[in-house]
């Protein structure tokens, strides 16, 4: 089968590798229909994620077709149009008896310190992902889901992490009624997160980000205020000014570890590996946040020390929420905005790519090119 391969940092190539097969009577061999590249997929191919080997293939939002199942799986069968959470779990240890998905604690070696996810390097446990022709899915009883009939692909497929992440931050901000929400980062789970805090019953809803092609999205898709902060000698001195010198009641970073904005943050994380990432949205999050406010981390750092600002928030009092979501405990709620008319997920979907150019669309979503939100790559296409 064909599938992305990972070569070393920026090295992404489309290689012959052999189709998946069955290795434990739980599982399924899921024909991939749809898949997509992840913000948090670039820490994988900027090489920032420890134990990326080369020959791993990412991809943790895929959709398909169950190929095969099995001895033990009841709940698929072949022919079945299916949606696969980012996570892979268990269903029955403590953490996933409590919801607590992407906290598994049978999936990972590294179990103590992350749950698995497909695609995500031998830290997150060494599964291949689904930016393949197939894929094999642990646990095929838990995770995956049929695909309700009146949904269309790209919508499950979307379900799968950024939307179900984006629901999930501003559902971790503890949002009340007339809330005032700042959300760092217009990319794919900042805006779904900024428009679930409406549903949430935020009075006011504000998009940060340097790229105005994305401000504009925020704006049109999450009817949110927007500010470019490279226009802005001190963003958090902005976000003060606009909320009457409070802070915001809640504030939600969607940026994660390859945060512009300070070039000493960049260089320690990015260039020199000695963080798990730029906290800098981070800081500016919790600098933003009112005394007594909420910080919700939605961004995506890796398992080393950030230099993040913890006695400001100490000292602000302020409650910091966080996981890798949960995505699938997300899905009946997401499937009622979404029936209802009040979500279009696809909507923020910009690029469409066949599986055979996906270098050209790793490419594309690291230099930020052609106006790019979300790619989308589609293994039948070439």
């Amino acid at each position: 089968m064909k599938a992305m391969v990972y070569r070393g940092p920026y090295k992404v190539r489309v290689e012959e590798k052999d189709v998946p097969a069955i290795e434990h009577p739980n599982d399924a061999i899921i024909r991939v229909t749809l898949a997509a590249i992840c913000g948090s997929d670039l820490h994988l191919y900027h090489g920032m994620m420890p134990d990326t080997r080369v020959g791993h293939t990412f991809g943790h939002e895929f959709i398909g077709v169950v190929e095969q199942v099995g001895s033990s799986v009841q709940n698929l069968k072949p022919g079945d149009r299916v949606m696969v959470p980012f996570n892979v779990y268990c269903g029955s240890c403590y953490f996933c008896a409590r919801g607590l998905y992407s906290n598994c604690h049978n999936v990972n070696p590294n179990a103590t310190a992350v749950g698995g996810i497909y695609g995500y390097s031998h830290t997150c446990g060494g599964y291949d992902g689904g930016q393949a022709e197939f894929v094999r899915v642990p646990f095929a009883d838990v995770g995956p889901s049929l695909i309700p009939d009146w949904m269309d692909d790209e919508d499950a497929l979307l379900c799968t992490d950024a939307l179900a992440t984006g629901y999930f931050g501003a559902q971790l901000g503890d949002i009340v009624e007339g809330d005032t929400v700042v959300v760092f980062g217009a990319g794919p789970v900042g805006l779904f997160a900024a428009k679930s805090a409406w549903f949430m019953g935020a009075g006011r809803v504000i998009v940060i980000d340097h790229l105005e092609y994305r401000l504009e999205k925020a704006r049109e898709f999450a009817h949110a205020e927007t500010f470019n902060f490279a226009e802005h000698k001190d963003i958090v001195v902005e976000m003060k000014k606009a909320t009457g010198y409070l802070g915001a009641d809640v504030v939600i970073d969607a940026v994660g570890a390859e945060a512009d904005g300070n070039f000493i943050q960049h260089v320690t994380s990015a260039k020199l590996k000695l963080q798990g990432g730029s906290p800098v949205a981070l800081n500016w999050a919790i600098d933003s946040v009112r005394k007594g406010g909420t910080v919700s981390v939605m961004g995506a750092y890796g398992p080393m020390f950030s230099a993040v600002k913890f006695g400001d928030a100490l000292n602000k009092g302020l409650t910091l929420n966080m996981n890798q979501c949960p995505a699938k405990r997300q899905w009946p709620r997401l499937f009622e905005h979404i029936k209802n008319g009040h979500l279009k997920p696809n909507d923020i979907v910009t690029h469409r790519i066949p599986l055979e150019h996906i270098a050209e669309g790793y490419h594309i979503f690291s230099a930020k090119l052609d106006n790019v939100i979300k790619p989308l790559i589609v293994p039948s296409a070439g």
